[in-house]
């Protein structure tokens, strides 16, 4: 019987472990499909850099104090003084993943190679029956408090789902095993505005020789209006504290459905630095009197896509001019994100979750998940809840203190304390407006 099970062992489910490793007494076992852990490997390239800075890590938010910081890590490796010297605060992915990795091969209470099969509710034990499997064969244990950290899945557009193939037609998921074959491709189009497509057509870019030579040309499709920066502002970026999510939380519904997509340069934009370096790229093709081989088409949606010889032809729309127009090429990256599905071990206790009527968790301030009065277990979920808590859901910054809110009812007390206030952004209506009838004596008044 254990009193935390984690289902899923990515960046959220690893920071609660991290800081569950520390409470004494607390039995926490968290269990991945993977062999070992990995975090988006298809993009790790290098010179590519995380959109947080380091003190994001697992745990620093939460417990600066924590044996697993980024900082700690440095340390073992004994790299503390080189990444001082760096001057750095935002860290290469590559090396996040390292990081992560490092923690979760020295957590007890992690287990990899043990994909869960069935989540069930056993009236009987008054726990949840977890089954996955392992070396020894399918094993079956309970757990009174479950969360579900099973991250998300490539979201792949309709037009193009039968059409998907290995190197041909591709998530950027998949980018990095593919990458070299892609390069040498006559015509790459990559589709989504976001960092991830981005990323790639720098990637692709780069492959062409100085002159503008060799290599793909390199098209960038995006329904968005423009190739945009991500928010990144100091008071823009205090829609990922605490103070935002409660206040996100009392929105109606439909509010807070209409705020998630008119916020999404806050979480889908591309950084700053990226735009800057495909613009150098660009400008570099100029030289001499050359022209790039690459194109940009924002405010283009694909509403067909079929097979066209050793290519494909796409039929898009412009939708701001309303025009329509097509475009052949001989590969296509989909860099069109991700996004939370239910998953089939699920299926159990399906009938006993308090969907919303759009098949979605309902979530409390907690991260727990609504159930039938009669289960008595906890079920919380991490990454699964942007319509209920806001566009910091997949972010990062806010991954350890929300494991530290999830640990704190998990224990029934303040394991760790949590700041009651983070930000200087009054998010809503003041609790106490001033009367209408304040004014200034028009003596003392001063212009």
């Amino acid at each position: 019987m254990y009193d935390l099970l984690g289902i899923g062992i990515g960046p959220f489910n690893l920071a609660l472990a991290a800081l569950a490793d520390a409470v004494p007494g607390l039995n926490a076992r968290f269990l991945d499909a993977k062999p070992a852990f990995s975090w988006h490997p298809g993009l790790l390239l290098e010179g590519t850099t995380l959109q947080v800075p380091f003190l994001a890590d697992l745990v620093t938010m939460a417990d600066p104090t924590s044996r697993w910081s980024f900082l700690n890590y440095l340390r073992a490796h004994d790299r503390l003084f080189p990444f001082f010297f760096a001057e750095r605060f935002h860290i290469p992915r590559r090396e996040y993943d390292h990081y992560c990795r490092w923690v979760a091969e020295q957590l007890p209470s992690c287990r990899f190679d043990a994909p869960v099969t069935a989540l069930e509710w056993d009236d009987a034990a008054g726990a949840f029956a977890v089954t996955h499997g392992g070396a020894a064969g399918p094993r079956r244990v309970l757990a009174r408090q479950v969360v579900l950290g099973v991250g998300t899945r490539p979201v792949v557009p309709e037009p193009l789902r039968g059409l998907l193939e290995p190197g041909r037609v591709l998530h950027s998921a998949d980018y990095r095993a593919h990458r070299d074959t892609l390069a040498g491709a006559g015509d790459v189009t990559v589709v989504g505005a976001g960092q991830s497509g981005a990323e790639v057509l720098l990637d692709l870019l780069r492959r062409q020789d100085g002159e503008g030579h060799g290599g793909p040309y390199v098209r960038w499709l995006a329904r968005s209006a423009a190739f945009a920066p991500m928010e990144y502002s100091k008071i823009g970026l205090e829609h990922f504290t605490p103070d935002y999510i409660r206040y996100f939380r009392r929105l109606p519904e439909a509010v807070r459905d209409r705020l998630v997509r008119q916020q999404w340069q806050l979480y889908k934009g591309v950084s700053g630095e990226t735009l800057g370096e495909i613009q150098d790229e660009l400008y570099e093709r100029t030289i001499g009197g050359g022209e790039p081989r690459a194109a940009l088409h924002p405010a283009t949606a694909i509403s067909g896509a079929r097979r066209d010889g050793d290519g494909y032809l796409l039929t898009c729309r412009h939708t701001e001019q309303g025009a329509d127009f097509t475009l052949r090429t001989d590969r296509i990256v989909l860099a069109t994100g991700y996004t939370a599905v239910r998953p089939a071990f699920l299926e159990p206790v399906a009938d006993l979750v308090d969907w919303d009527d759009r098949g979605r968790y309902r979530v409390d301030g907690d991260y727990r998940v609504a159930l039938d009065p009669r289960v008595t277990g906890t079920l919380f979920v991490q990454n699964a809840e942007m319509h209920t808590h806001g566009v910091g859901a997949p972010d990062l910054t806010l991954g350890a203190w929300r494991a530290a809110t999830i640990l704190n009812a998990v224990s029934g007390r303040t394991v760790l304390p949590l700041p009651a206030r983070a930000a200087w952004t009054t998010f809503g209506a003041p609790a106490a407006a001033a009367p209408a009838d304040r004014t200034v004596p028009t003596a003392s008044r001063s212009y």
